[in-house]
């Protein structure tokens, strides 16, 4: 009897892995009782491998309207897209995916617009130059509003592999005191490892920085 009741309900839902300490579900839910929205349901989708990403399309059919898309998908979830957003395009990331009404999958995303909106009205005069920490589809976005913002950054990963990017031995205390912006975009500190934190010299990270 539940499992019908979720098919006669409006499905949204979070596609990833290992996410069951994302508070996306919660949030949808509570803005869903907010707005008397009482058929529409929220759903964590965890699966093992992007492939999966089928059964799950396949099991709510008409019912599903959409799903956020998180680590580590972004990217490979562009193989089952019918269309895509020119922006999501040209960033090579979509967190966000729309059902339109004749079945076909569109990719937004969305992380470009929120990155935006929470960066410049905390952006100063010395904020000229940033490191992005990881190198997926979060950073994509990233480095994507910073270069609309004229900003110069690099990118960190453990393996670096193209010209932007550097490793963590790299930073030093110059590169630091040059970097005040640091951005975030790896899994480190995510559930259940919420003690861990990025390989950062911290004592030489300043008032002037922003994290």
């Amino acid at each position: 009897m539940k499992k019908q009741e979720k098919f006669d309900k409006v499905i949204f839902g979070l596609v990833g892995k290992n996410i069951s300490y994302s508070f996306s579900k919660g949030y949808f839910l509570n803005k869903f009782i907010k707005h008397k929205l009482d058929n529409h349901l929220y759903l964590n989708f965890d699966i093992e491998n992007i492939e999966d990403l089928l059964g799950v399309i396949n099991k709510y059919k008409t019912s599903i309207k959409g799903l956020n898309i998180t680590i580590p998908y972004k990217q490979s979830i562009f193989k089952y897209l019918d269309k895509i957003d020119k922006t999501a395009k040209k960033i090579g990331a979509v967190n966000t995916v729309g059902f339109t009404d004749n079945g076909e999958l569109k990719g937004y995303n969305s992380d470009v617009f929120g990155f935006k909106n929470s960066l410049v009205p905390l952006l100063q005069k010395h904020h000229t130059n940033a490191l992005i920490l990881g190198t997926g589809g979060a950073s994509n976005a990233v480095s994507f509003v910073l270069e609309e913002l004229g900003l110069k950054y690099y990118k960190v990963s453990r393996a670096p592999k193209q010209k932007e990017q550097i490793s963590y031995s790299e930073i030093n205390k110059e590169l630091i005191r040059e970097t005040t912006i640091i951005i975030n975009c790896s899994p480190v500190g995510t559930f259940p490892n919420i003690e861990d934190k990025p390989l950062l010299p911290y004592q030489f990270i300043t008032n002037n920085h922003l994290l």
